[in-house]
């Protein structure tokens, strides 16, 4: 089994994260409690993957909440997929970043780590307690770690990568996952999302692993010409977005044979260590009004999928 840490900070990072569990869970056929109400096998042989079995049959994500301001957690717990997480896992403090890398990263971030790596490092080294069995228990160490988080805000930024360069050096050998939002001038609402970027991708060169690069830009513009939206809120770039980490996490949730693991995506992509940040494309991308117009046949969806306006990036691949 290959289990997967998921760590979401800041209120990017959170609202991201929390509409990726809400569409995990729907396709493992989980509901708001934790029950799993679906009737394939499919569903269940992987899922333990991105979540824990509790003694009362529930499923519980693997997953860690952080944020330096307590309204973002307020509304995650309170929203339809809040219900499912451990409450000991959201953690927070009162102060806030105000958009400012150097207090994720320095001080008010720095105040907060050690709490947030209790936890990770009590998520990570989880396991199997078979009760009565005991020369038969099985440690089921973290393999991986996924990290939701933009680089455009104060605590996604400055704490998310303080944190990944600290679970980097207690898990030297572990792969390291992020999705990152990417901020862009074009839809700025802060005039120091240019410095919090520059500071954080220095980090993520460093420490991550593989880098799923998510732009602002190439969200708006989707939603603009493709999607035939004329005034996109946040939710529409948050349903573009957990699809995107929905689709990219399918292998590892589901049986299958291409890619089936973090280090294989790795191998497979990556040619210079330092060079690891993909461009997704989606597919079938469409607006409401050319669903039904449309044959999703293979050659249409490979051509949309290469195509620079389904690309989670604004660059022309």
């Amino acid at each position: 089994m290959r289990e997967i840490l998921h760590v979401q900070g800041g209120q990017c990072g959170n609202y991201i994260g929390s509409k990726f569990w809400e569409v995990v869970c729907d396709e493992h056929d989980i509901n708001p409690i934790g029950r799993y109400v679906g009737n394939s096998y499919m569903q269940l042989e992987r899922v333990k993957v991105y979540y824990n079995e509790a003694s009362g049959g529930c499923f519980v994500p693997r997953a860690v909440l952080m944020d330096l301001e307590s309204e973002t957690m307020d509304s995650v717990r309170t929203g339809p997929s809040g219900k499912i997480f451990r409450p000991v896992n959201f953690l927070f403090s009162q102060s806030g970043a105000g958009n400012n890398w150097a207090k994720g990263h320095y001080t008010k971030g720095a105040e907060l780590i050690d709490v947030v790596l209790d936890v990770v490092r009590k998520e990570a080294e989880n396991y199997d307690c078979l009760q009565g069995i005991i020369f038969l228990r099985t440690f089921k160490y973290t393999r991986g770690f996924q990290v939701c988080h933009s680089l455009g805000g104060g605590t996604g930024s400055g704490m998310g990568t303080l944190m990944i360069s600290k679970i980097r050096e207690e898990y030297p050998n572990r792969m390291m996952l992020t999705f990152s939002v990417f901020p862009s001038p074009k839809v700025s609402d802060t005039m120091v999302e240019l410095y919090n970027a520059t500071f954080s991708v220095h980090q993520l060169v460093e420490n991550a692993d593989e880098c799923m690069v998510l732009d602002n830009e190439a969200l708006y513009d989707i939603c603009f010409r493709t999607l035939k939206l004329m005034t996109p809120s946040f939710g529409n770039l948050n349903h573009l977005i957990s699809a995107t980490m929905s689709a990219v996490t399918c292998y590892l949730r589901f049986p299958g044979q291409l890619n089936s693991n973090l280090r294989k995506l790795t191998v497979n992509l990556i040619p210079f260590p330092r060079l690891h940040f993909f461009m997704v494309g989606f597919a079938p991308l469409t607006s409401r009004r050319s669903y039904y117009y449309c044959a999703l046949i293979v050659q249409e969806l490979t051509q949309q999928m290469w195509d620079a306006k389904n690309m989670m990036c604004a660059a022309d691949p």
